[in-house]
């Protein structure tokens, strides 16, 4: 850090924004087309933008448990994609980024998205009691929640460790079973929805969309999903105002481009892509009104400011909203290969954006860092010293982040996609090796489409970003070193 920082800066509030299923391409600084992000081009003006930057995974739920854990997800079970009724996956105690910071007096919060379960082992949520463990056992002092994603119930608000204005004489019940032979669906009452679902999205019916799942009751407490950001940036603001005194710590978890894509109406339309690209816009006026917050209160350069994804793109994930047939000329994971659900590049390479005006330079970074890496690198920041049993996978980047000269971000990383199938990528510097142990690649086209694949495949990201040509057997040397190395890492259950 300079100078002003380490004399005034030294416990600096830190603010996480993490987009959902974002491409590389989807922001105006990263080359998008078709759509404006005036707010994040800002920010990335007034900060340092990675061209390395990735999320772990190519799915919502290890991404977001590795960034709280610093460990990577696939080396526990049950982490990929949370159902409904899922158990807390952070075991209450856990060592995470929020706990780090809570211990060196930071106050924490998580607003937004978190769908990584909530209640006790085997048992699973209490939906009319208290809700947990959750996030107030693991570090955070205050959440408002989506409890799951939005494409799966209940539409309904967690305010700390229960269900916000539920009524009990309308008990909320949320099932993976038809509750009854006259529960209207998706299927039973298509026409009268006012989106219509692709594929797999046709349970309960919430708002005029059907989901993913089943539940009844609630009635109070359900949201209006044109509503969402609306109400987590009001309540990010009251509560950074509220600790403007204080070190913090916020994860903004937004939900914005998860589908379905229901955006507020003064967003509604406002771009040529439609409901995804709406979407941007209000993920972009979100960051906007978070920026606003940290001036008005006199705390720019006061907070580090994060923007990074959960995931790459994908267009129609369940949903009939337009996503192929408006997409033009834009193309979400830019130069990549892949996204949502893969270990191509565009998977997890994501916009990533680090911004503290006086502390951190402007400029662009080609370092490589990693969601995974804000455990180790807050603590390095603050002077809280990591547990050797914890935050196993997390390396200290705190200079990369902060875009100082001479700072080396990691030197390798592993991808991983929803954590079931053995596919992953792991990145040495310039060379990737990509992994699918059952030779099947889905999504690699953001069509949604599988092809066959070799197990193992080599690619030169700096000649071959797209990840085209398979240099296996020019490189046979090289492609049974990474081979070797990655399952090394495997097998020694840490890279820390």
């Amino acid at each position: 850090m300079s100078e002003t920082s380490a004399a005034d800066n030294d416990r600096p509030n830190v603010i996480v924004v993490m987009a959902d299923d974002l491409g590389y391409g989807d922001i105006g600084c990263y080359g998008a087309k078709g759509l404006e992000t005036p707010n994040i081009d800002r920010m990335a003006s007034e900060g340092c933008r990675f061209t390395s930057g990735y999320c772990s995974a190519s799915t919502c739920t290890p991404t977001r448990y590795s960034f709280l854990t610093g460990t990577y997800a696939f080396r526990f079970p049950n982490t990929g994609i949370a159902p409904p009724n899922s158990p807390a996956l952070i075991p209450a105690g856990t060592t995470t980024t929020a706990s780090i910071l809570k211990d060196a007096g930071y106050k924490t919060a998580v607003i937004g998205k978190w769908h990584l379960g909530l209640g006790e082992k085997n048992e699973g949520p209490d939906w009319n009691g208290d809700l947990k463990p959750g996030p107030l056992e693991i570090g955070f002092d205050h959440c408002i929640l989506l409890p799951t994603t939005n494409d799966r119930v209940p539409q309904v608000y967690v305010n700390d460790h229960n269900v916000e204005n539920l009524d009990p004489a309308d008990p909320l019940w949320v099932g993976n079973k038809k509750p009854s032979e006259d529960h209207p669906t998706g299927i039973t009452h298509r026409d009268t929805l006012k989106m219509d679902w692709s594929h797999g999205h046709n349970s309960t019916i919430h708002n005029g969309i059907s989901r993913i799942g089943f539940y009844t009751g609630g009635h109070a407490a359900r949201f209006r999903d044109e509503d969402l950001s609306d109400r987590w940036v009001a309540e990010s603001k009251k509560w950074i105002a509220q600790h403007k005194e204080e070190p913090f710590f916020l994860f903004f978890a937004s939900h914005d481009l998860h589908v379905p894509r229901v955006v507020h109406e003064r967003f509604q339309g406002s771009t040529k892509l439609g409901p995804r690209g709406d979407a941007i816009a209000e993920l972009d006026w979100c960051v906007g009104e978070l920026m606003k917050s940290l001036e008005e209160n006199g705390l720019t350069e006061k907070t580090m400011l994060v923007f990074c994804s959960d995931n790459g793109p994908v267009l129609d994930d369940g949903y009939k909203d337009d996503a192929n047939e408006k997409l033009g000329n834009h193309d979400p994971n830019g130069p990549y290969q892949g996204g949502k659900y893969t270990v191509y590049e565009g998977g997890t390479r994501t916009p990533f954006i680090t911004r503290m005006p006086g502390t951190i330079p402007v400029g662009v970074s080609d370092e490589m860092v990693c969601t995974i890496d804000f455990a180790a690198s807050l603590a390095a920041m603050v002077g809280q010293e990591l547990p050797n049993d914890a935050c196993l996978d997390s390396q200290n980047v705190l200079g990369a982040l902060m875009n100082q000269s001479g700072a080396s971000g990691r030197e390798h990383l592993v991808q991983q996609d929803n954590g079931k199938v053995g596919n992953y990528g792991y990145r040495v510097g310039d060379w990737k090796l990509v992994r699918h142990d059952q030779k099947k690649s889905y999504n690699f086209d953001l069509s949604m489409t599988r092809k066959p694949v070799p197990q193992f495949a080599l690619y030169n990201l700096e000649s071959d970003p797209a990840e085209q040509n398979d240099l296996s057997d020019s490189e046979p040397e090289r492609a049974k070193q990474l081979q070797q190395e990655l399952q090394k890492l495997f097998d020694a259950g840490r890279s820390r």
